[in-house]
């Protein structure tokens, strides 16, 4: 049984493991600023209205699967085939959410639902660099409410910027660059062992090698090529030493 139970918000926003949170997620909030600011820009450029933009980076909250299914929006793809796309882009965050089961798992459902929220990539890379194979408690669960807090600012922030200021952002600034560096950056925090390291790879080697399949389908290829090799070594590294001992 989880031992983590639910404070209030009052005792949680008191905990100086809030603020510590806090602090640790205000150094990325630069990087994450950006590619928040680049994900408005784009909602703006591809031709959605400002209502369907703003719900879209209130609601939606994920800056990739965003990015993704706006193309498709502008391909005018089916409805099925964006709400697939978005899935399979967003599919890491059920292998995430074991992680967050160990802290979150005992709460109340409304503060589940309400936390799963900001659960965000780079929350998991720095929650894990900090608290790594240490038994869940509620201090941790107020570092992930200040983590969480900072970053849906930095991001709600800076991408509602993008959406309002779109038009006059000239393509001169490379603000689309500084995204993908950002994005590069939480996905190196993530790649930490050897099968992180195989499926990054299969990914890469799919999504390059198929980039001329339409409407970015070449992404849900490399997200499927990677899912499906990452089982394999997993099953490979279950068999035993001698397994393991193959692929180091």
């Amino acid at each position: 049984m989880n031992p983590v139970q639910w404070r209030g918000p009052g005792s949680v926003w008191r905990d100086p493991a809030c603020r510590l949170g806090a602090r640790d997620m205000a150094v990325a909030a630069a990087g994450l600023g950006a590619w928040g600011l680049v994900t408005g820009v784009a909602m703006t450029k591809s031709g959605l209205g400002l209502p369907l933009a703003l719900a879209m980076t209130l609601l939606v909250y994920a800056g990739s699967a965003q990015l993704t299914a706006l193309p498709l929006l502008v391909a005018g793809a089916p409805v099925w085939l964006i709400a697939a796309t978005a899935f399979c882009v967003n599919l890491r965050f059920v292998i995430f959410s074991v992680q967050w089961r160990r802290l979150l798992g005992g709460l109340p459902r409304r503060q589940r639902i309400g936390l799963a929220y900001l659960a965000t990539d780079n929350m998991l890379a720095l929650f894990t660099a900090r608290y790594r194979d240490q038994p869940a408690n509620a201090t941790q669960v107020a570092y992930f409410v200040g983590g969480g807090a900072v970053n849906w600012a930095a991001w709600q922030g800076a991408s509602i910027a993008g959406i309002l200021l779109g038009e006059a952002i000239p393509a001169a600034w490379g603000l689309q660059f500084a995204g993908t560096l950002s994005l590069l950056a939480v996905a190196c925090a993530l790649v930490r062992d050897r099968l992180a390291v195989a499926c990054a790879a299969v990914a890469a080697a799919v999504a390059l090698s198929a980039q001329a399949l339409p409407l970015r389908l070449n992404l849900v290829a490399a997200i499927a090529a990677a899912v499906v090799a990452g089982l394999l070594i997993e099953r490979l590294l279950r068999r035993g030493p001698a397994a393991d001992r193959g692929l180091q």
